[in-house]
């Protein structure tokens, strides 16, 4: 069997717009009118979000080796530099950027 690959693409993405739509939507369908939002995902909303950045920070120090200062001091001076940020700000996108650049650097121009 040979498929035209140019409809065949073409098919592809339009299954996996609808489908991104359809899930994207399905919440809004799901909980809109005069449904009350049940009391577990409201739950869910308060605590997946902490639980989130918990499992991202684990996963980015989980490569961390204390043999040699040049491979846990970037992480540790990145990581302050996000929890200063946050603390003081209270800007998510800031702290994220502010710790990506100072890892970079750290790693690229001093260890």
């Amino acid at each position: 069997m040979t498929y035209n690959s140019t409809l065949h693409c073409i098919l592809l993405v339009l299954v996996m717009a609808v489908v991104s739509f359809l899930l994207r939507a399905f919440p809004f369908i799901l909980f809109s009118g005069k449904r009350e939002t049940p009391k577990f995902v409201i739950y869910l909303g308060k605590v997946l979000p902490f639980a989130i950045i918990g499992m991202l920070v684990v996963y980015c120090v989980k490569d961390m080796n204390f043999t040699a200062v040049a491979n846990f001091l970037p992480y540790i001076i990145a990581g302050a530099v996000v929890v200063v940020l946050h603390v003081w700000r209270r800007n998510t996108l800031l702290s994220i950027i502010a710790g990506t650049l100072s890892y970079m650097a750290l790693v690229q121009f001093v260890f």
